[in-house]
C-alpha cells in the first residue's frame, strides 16, 4: 500500500518518471527471474553439501529423544 502511495506521489510530482517506472518495473522483474533461479539452485546445492558434511556427526550422536 505504501509503495502504491509513493508511486501516486511520484505521478503527481513527475509523471514522466512515474510512467517510466511503470513500464520498466515488469521488465526488470523479468530480467531478475534467472538470477533468482540461480540463487535458489545455489542455495539448494549448499544445503545439500551441509547435510552431507553433517551426516557423520548426526549418525555418531545417536537417536534423538523427543
Amino acid at each position: 500500500m505504501l509503495l502504491f502511495l509513493l508511486w501516486l506521489l511520484l505521478a503527481v510530482i513527475a509523471w514522466p518518471l512515474a510512467l517510466l517506472a511503470l513500464v520498466l518495473y515488469p521488465l526488470l522483474w523479468l530480467v531478475s527471474v534467472p538470477f533468482r533461479l540461480i540463487g535458489i539452485s545455489v542455495r539448494g546445492a549448499f544445503d545439500l553439501l551441509e547435510a552431507i558434511v553433517r551426516l557423520p556427526i548426526r549418525l555418531l550422536s545417536g537417536p534423538q529423544s523427543a
